[in-house]
């Protein structure tokens, strides 16, 4: 190795040492990298890529800006350092930095070129790389270059673990020559295909012959992950009796058990993988397990709908810029949904527990003022600058096409079960959608309406304007007199309201986020107003509560504010707290068809 190439670097190496280069087509030979770990408590993986060239005299090698499941530039780039180059008789070659994500190498013409460089990888999510003493997590986007008009190419990866660390996974299909070896048919499936490498605890079973696996990292005797793996099999059957087939012929449940609580639960999807973040202790408790249950079928039931049935605008990608979809509400807002039904036609979840989770989307939807400002289509397009960036004034000026697409989901299904008399349901139209679009191009929005619209039999524009497209106030009552459900009686409670959020911040009470339209927000409070007294008594960090309750709606106070160390005076009248009023409940007077109908959409009917 050249004494430019420092001991601690990823080595991306392209070289042609399969067949010679005029016996192979230029735009088939693959790249080649390898990725060693020689001193992994320092955080970096060292890449070394063959790259073959064409013989061209220079080549432009990219990374990605983002990555696909996740709608924003990340910038990955800013975590590569000491990019060099080399040619076949180990000259060194010019390498110059283009843009902020490309590198310019001066290869003369040579067949092949040698870059090697190295990542920073400390960003424990979901979509980043994180490698540490005990383990790699690398995603694909934030580790690999490639070149920039070589994504269709071959992509292959040879793993080099570290010094105690006994097994790499992948869903990436092995090559042979010995272990973690791994080959991408292109840089898609390669980004698509995140890579574990250390001493996991690996669980494996099987549904219709098709191996699946959880890998477990950080289980440290806590995880049950026997339990889990047994409750994933039956999750797994249950959605693929929905949909019919597997799509895949491996998949990998990727469980990174190092939970840092700025992040919490969080997943992501891939081809036949997916990366879930959760805390070792998410199966000693019902709640915790239950939640961490819903992550794994939301991530899983992606394999069919975005994998395969996705948008037309998701793929092939764009990994350099925004691609920009209205159809997100579809890809995660439907998925969520669905996460949630099947997990109780699993058995996983009893009916309360499944209108308990119904319940929380509809009642943080409602809670949302900007549910009344933007739309689910909207919501979808505008991912790229608001969903992953929100601030304190995002309840007031957007929605979750997450949420929004979840009781979307509800609401259409039970219209579909309505007008068919139970024929069909929204069952049918992802599997018709899935049919149609699931090949080689995806949906345009209206072309995936035009397929429900085949499998209702009834044209739904007047639904698609107002509940997708606008931001007219949802109709709950057809779906809750379809499935014999109701909204719980709530009783006012009497107590006094302000409607904001706060914080404990060193013991100074300080506003983080005010809701339009509550006495908070008419009175004139501010973010980061820290609350001093309220009528000439003081407010601790801790006491806001029990400062409200001391009051009653309608009661005139002024509260004390310090507003960037100037003392403030605001008058404010007390409000009434809001009942919860969004509370599913199975209709104690629910007639023999209705019960009839929520039997069926509970069930699975391929």
């Amino acid at each position: 190795m050249p004494a430019r190439f420092p001991v601690l670097m990823l080595v991306l190496v392209v070289a042609s040492h399969a067949a010679p280069a005029a016996a192979q087509n230029a735009s088939t030979e693959p790249i080649r990298y390898t990725l060693s770990f020689p001193a992994p408590h320092t955080h970096y993986v060292e890449v070394s890529a063959e790259v073959p060239t064409g013989g061209r005299p220079q080549v432009d090698l990219m990374m990605a800006v983002w990555t696909p499941g996740s709608y924003m530039v990340r910038e990955f780039s800013r975590h590569v350092e000491a990019v060099a180059a080399a040619g076949p008789d180990r000259r060194a070659l010019a390498v110059d930095k283009v843009d902020k994500n490309t590198w310019r190498v001066a290869a003369g013409g040579a067949p092949t070129v040698t870059v090697r460089y190295r990542v920073y990888s400390r960003e424990m999510t979901v979509r980043t790389n994180w490698v540490e003493a005990d383990f790699a997590m690398l995603n694909g986007a934030p580790t690999f270059l490639t070149l920039a008009d070589g994504l269709s190419r071959p992509h292959e990866v040879i793993v080099e673990p570290a010094r105690g660390w006994s097994r790499s996974m992948t869903a990436l299909p092995a090559m042979g020559g010995g272990a973690h070896r791994y080959r991408a048919p292109d840089f898609d499936t390669l980004v698509d295909s995140p890579i574990v490498v250390g001493n996991p605890s690996v669980y494996e079973f099987a549904v219709d012959d098709i191996p699946h696996y959880l890998v477990n990292v950080g289980e440290a005797g806590v995880f049950d992950g026997a339990r889990a793996a047994r409750d994933l099999e039956t999750l797994v059957q249950a959605q693929r009796r929905m949909w019919g087939s597997l799509p895949y012929d491996r998949y990998i449940v990727f469980n990174m058990l190092t939970f840092v609580p700025t992040q919490g639960l969080n997943g992501l999807e891939h081809l036949n993988s997916t990366v879930l973040m959760a805390s070792p202790q998410a199966t000693r408790t019902r709640q915790s397990y239950l939640s961490w249950l819903e992550l794994a079928s939301h991530e899983i039931f992606h394999a069919w709908n975005v994998k395969r049935l996705r948008p037309v605008e998701l793929g092939p990608f764009e990994y350099e810029s925004e691609v920009y979809t209205r159809s997100l509400w579809i890809a995660e807002g439907l998925t969520e949904y669905y996460s949630l039904v099947l997990l109780h036609r699993a058995g996983l979840s009893s009916t309360e527990e499944l209108l308990n989770s119904l319940s929380n989307e509809i009642e943080t939807l409602q809670a949302t003022p900007g549910r009344l400002v933007q739309s689910a289509a909207q919501a979808s397009f505008d991912a790229w600058i608001k969903y992953y960036r929100p601030d304190e004034n995002s309840v007031n000026s957007s929605v979750s096409y997450y949420t929004k697409g979840v009781v979307l989901g509800l609401l259409l299904d039970a219209r579909i079960r309505r007008a068919t008399g139970g024929a069909r349901s929204l069952d049918d139209a992802m599997r018709a959608a899935y049919q149609k679009f699931s090949g080689a191009r995806g949906f345009a929005p209206d072309e995936f309406r035009s397929v429900v619209e085949q499998v209702v039999g009834t044209s739904l524009q007047a639904f698609w304007d107002s509940a997708v497209n606008g931001t007219s106030e949802l109709e709950y009552a057809e779906a809750l007199e379809s499935f014999g459900l109701r909204f719980r009686p709530a009783s006012p409670s009497g107590r006094a309201y302000l409607g904001m959020s706060t914080r404990n911040d060193a013991g100074r009470l300080v506003v983080t986020q005010l809701r339009r339209e509550t006495p908070a927000y008419d009175a004139g409070l501010n973010v980061d107003d820290e609350i001093l007294a309220i009528d000439e008594f003081r407010v601790r960090a801790d006491q806001l509560a029990a400062s409200v309750d001391r009051h009653k709606p309608g009661d005139k106070v002024m509260l004390l504010v310090a507003r960037r160390d100037r003392l403030v005076r605001l008058p404010v009248v007390f409000g009434a707290e809001p009942p919860r009023v969004w509370r599913l409940e199975v209709n104690p007077s629910a007639t023999d068809a209705q019960q009839q109908r929520r039997t069926q959409w509970l069930q699975t009917r391929t």
